[in-house]
């Protein structure tokens, strides 16, 4: 998400020039990014972006660079083992993405569907006669097809801070290296009353005041967040909720899913600085459906996900 926002930026702030996007569209075997991993080649050949370890991305610039002086789109095949030592295929689709100007191009309606956090698929057909990218309405209805891929693009987490204490600037600064939107509250009431969350919104509570912390759950508990972090021992979460609990009825069971007492991986954290990392890795496994381990314990592929269990740290 990180590299697609850069993406948006670079195209919008440079809003006169052409370029080329290239989209990861079909792989086989080992990969370092999955299908819908984009890449921008501007007209001197570099790039922003990767979709590879870094050995393909000169060569994509290259042809990057033809792609805008035809304004013609090609298709990319990379055998990784064969050129690399690299157990996998890759195909790769670069099209020309002419100046955004004043009525903006692919990249620039991208970034506001984002920035409204609204729902944004790419249709990408690179097969046939007609290769390129474009937009789909978020109610049209596709069926699986050879030579094209269908990305929806996923919104950049949210992440609703509340506190001041001296975990926040780290993790707002961690956070913010990810690409994900971070939102701060010095008190609770500072929370919209209309607020509506989505699937990418989570929260983390950590005022270091009972009453401020109580006030922060009662708000974020009936959102039905798929993750609230709340900061303290386990005596004082569950103080908390017994307390909430005798003016507001809990779920125990739904609760208890989604609500991460203490916030964190166990990674041994102490300083603010690897608590904010704790944390904001365990956000980060939550909202991908994963359980946080080690990678050399998966017995399957460490890009199938695996859901996250109640009460545990995902």
């Amino acid at each position: 998400m990180k590299a697609l926002q850069q993406i948006i930026q670079r195209v919008a702030d440079n809003p006169s020039r052409p370029w080329a996007l290239a989209t990861l569209v079909q792989t086989e075997g080992s990969t370092y990014r999955k299908p819908g991993a984009r890449l921008l080649v501007d007209s001197d050949g570099g790039t922003l972006g990767v979709l590879s370890g870094g050995c393909l991305e000169e060569e994509i610039g290259r042809q990057g660079q033809k792609v805008i002086d035809h304004r013609s789109p090609v298709l990319l095949t990379f055998d990784t083992k064969r050129l690399y030592g690299c157990d996998g295929q890759l195909k790769i689709l670069v099209e020309p993405l002419p100046a955004a100007g004043q009525n903006g191009n692919l990249i620039t309606r991208i970034g506001q569907l984002l920035g409204n956090r609204e729902v944004c698929r790419i249709r990408a057909c690179f097969d046939g006669d007609t290769l390129g990218s474009e937009l789909l309405a978020s109610d049209v209805l596709l069926a699986e097809q050879p030579g094209i891929l269908i990305d929806t693009v996923p919104l950049p987490i949210r992440l609703l801070l509340f506190g001041t204490g001296p975990e926040i600037e780290p993790i707002t600064q961690l956070a913010g290296n990810l690409g994900w939107v971070v939102e701060r509250f010095g008190h609770p009431s500072e929370l919209a009353e209309d607020f509506h969350p989505d699937a990418q919104t989570a929260a983390i509570v950590m005022t270091h005041n009972f009453g401020r912390d109580l006030h922060a759950l009662d708000r974020l508990l009936p959102l039905q967040l798929r993750y609230v972090g709340l900061l303290g021992p386990r005596k004082r979460h569950a103080e908390l909720l017994a307390r909430l609990s005798e003016y507001r009825s809990l779920d125990f069971k739904l609760d208890g899913r989604t609500l991460f007492a203490p916030a964190g991986l166990d990674i041994g954290s102490e300083a603010p600085e690897e608590i904010a990392l704790s944390i904001v890795s365990e956000v980060a496994a939550v909202l991908s459906e994963r359980r946080g381990g080690f990678l050399r314990e998966r017995k399957s592929d460490i890009h199938t996900s695996v859901t996250a269990v109640s009460g545990e740290a995902a």
